[in-house]
């Protein structure tokens, strides 16, 4: 009997891990390396004095398409993990005045919009209806790995161009349906989930906003590195192997093909090899330059790169009850805001900010009588403009008079607990290309076929899963690169890979918002 495939997976990050699962499931011998000491990637815990923190994805939507993943390998995703559906979703303020609590009760939220402009109020139906419709046309299309020019050329997707309407911005879009720019703000922020402005990004990621309505913001209990943490506990149930603090520092070539890489802990051969690690770090450091020649260093150092973000992780003491689990504030000059950050590549003097309080809704995160603050700002990736090493301190002070924005002015007084992040260390503590912590922009010149493929092109069994490759960034599209990259794995190496759908699959009623008592009671059951 032929022994089974092996395949090694670069970083445990959430593709990566679905990607073990899925071939693991598929009867393979899966071994993932991480650099890092806990799986997840960006999408891992930060655990210090009893606190709790996401490091990076804190929003958790359209869980359907992992939910499908679960179900492909014989699992229950919400066995593994407690899902709780926010209402509001999040509470967005608006430097110029304003506000909207944000909630997916449709009669709520167009007297929230109506507020602020009530001939808007009355669109925000059409708006969800017309996206319900391009949601459904283009799953295909996310579904899709596009590895071949002919593929950007279907008649189907020729036919989806007067829906998609490719020459809009998504602000451009949403004119269509909203007069006021704030409320086009509340439709369109969600660009930052891909480290763009809506003025540039594709109209297409209208749907960002449908799925939040259509679908639910959930925070998973523990926080969505508790998400990360079940994958990896079932991926190793499977039979997966999961080494941690095991950095792969090369590649094995045979001619064009990969057949095993060298880490931390020695030699490990494969048939096929998926990288999960950040795109151009990953390809600029482990492949060899003459191997890639559409993805020489040159070129990847002209390709347009997300913003990056600036972070503090605060333990609290006390809490802040009046305080939503999620709160974005949005410039006064929006516009410029993001001119700072993608053009001029400076800091802004009223920089935008989210804050997380998720202690309202999950105690666990800290000790008793304690909380934490997780605060997000977005800022340019690296650049020769700013040095952090000089800005951070003073930048860190701005961040902390901003929250007075949201009502929040005595944070500094009651900080326990601190920890910062800025790109220089997404750059060099994560290893994220530039500290661009969203990947690769999602510009129409970058995207589809003009992505790097799931299929990595020019070299043999090697393979990409993550933000960097098809379809993109954000959670939900990460879990799909997952699908695609373990299907053409299975297809190569003569393998069937279960990889399941999601249509269906999501019971709302199974997610609905526990009440207070048994969220506290569920909350001090998370294993932390």
């Amino acid at each position: 009997m032929r022994d089974k495939r092996r395949v090694v997976i670069v970083g445990a990050g959430p593709g990566g891990l679905a990607a073990a699962m899925l071939l693991s499931a598929a009867g393979m011998s899966v071994k993932v390396l991480e650099r890092m000491p806990r799986p997840g990637g960006r999408t891992s815990a930060l655990e210090a004095e009893g606190f709790r923190f996401d490091v990076g994805p804190t929003f958790f939507l359209y869980p359907r398409v992992l939910e499908a993943i679960f179900s492909a390998i014989g699992r229950d995703l919400h066995r593994e993990t407690t899902m709780v559906r926010l209402d509001p979703q999040y509470h967005l303020v608006f430097g110029d005045g304003g506000e909207i609590r944000a909630t997916p009760d449709l009669a709520r939220m167009e007297r929230e919009i109506a507020a602020l402009s009530p001939d808007d109020a009355s669109q925000l139906r059409r708006f969800l209806a017309d996206n319900r419709v391009k949601m459904d046309q283009f799953r295909t299309v996310l579904e899709t790995p596009f590895l071949r020019l002919r593929d950007m050329m279907s008649p189907s997707l020729a036919k989806m161009l007067p829906l998609l309407r490719p020459w809009l911005s998504l602000d451009g879009e949403l004119k269509r349906y909203f007069q006021d720019p704030r409320v086009r703000l509340a439709m369109t922020f969600q660009s930052k989930y891909l480290g763009m402005s809506p003025f540039n990004c594709p109209s297409l990621f209208s749907i960002l906003s449908f799925l939040e309505y259509e679908y639910g913001v959930f925070h998973p209990l523990g926080g969505c590195a508790a998400v990360s943490e079940a994958m990896a506990r079932v991926a190793e149930d499977l039979g997966a192997s999961i080494s941690l603090d095991d950095e792969v520092e090369e590649i094995l070539f045979d001619g064009r093909r990969a057949v095993g890489v060298r880490s931390r802990s020695g030699v490990h051969e494969c048939d096929a090899l998926v990288i999960n690690a950040d795109f151009a770090r990953a390809m600029t450091r482990l492949v060899p330059e003459r191997l890639r020649p559409r993805w020489t260093n040159r070129k990847i150092a002209r390709k347009r790169f997300s913003c990056s973000t600036y972070m503090l992780y605060l333990g609290i003491e006390g809490r802040y009850d009046d305080l939503a689990h999620h709160t974005i504030y949005l410039s006064e000059d929006y516009q410029e805001n993001l001119r700072d950050i993608e053009s001029r590549h400076a800091l802004s003097r009223d920089p935008s900010f989210y804050v997380q309080n998720a202690c309202v809704t999950d105690p666990s995160l800290a000790p008793k009588d304690r909380s934490t603050l997780y605060v997000l700002l977005p800022v340019t990736h690296q650049h020769e403009n700013v040095d952090w090493s000089r800005e951070a301190p003073a930048f860190r002070e701005l961040a902390l008079r901003q929250l007075a924005k949201v009502g929040l002015r005595d944070v500094e007084s009651r900080i326990v607990y601190e920890h910062q992040t800025t790109p220089a260390d997404w750059d060099h503590r994560y290893e994220i290309h530039l500290g661009a912590t969203f990947n690769l922009a999602h510009s129409l010149s970058q995207m589809l076929y003009l992505r790097p493929r799931n299929r990595f092109e020019g070299l043999r069994s090697v393979y990409l899963v993550g933000g960097g490759t098809h379809p993109g960034s954000g959670l939900p599209v990460i879990f799909e690169s997952a699908r695609i990259t373990s299907r053409l794995v299975g297809e190569d190496l003569g393998v069937t890979v279960p990889i399941g759908r999601d249509d269906g699959l999501l019971d709302p009623g199974r997610l609905a918002v526990p009440s207070l008592t048994g969220l506290t009671s569920m909350a001090r059951g998370v294993d932390a």
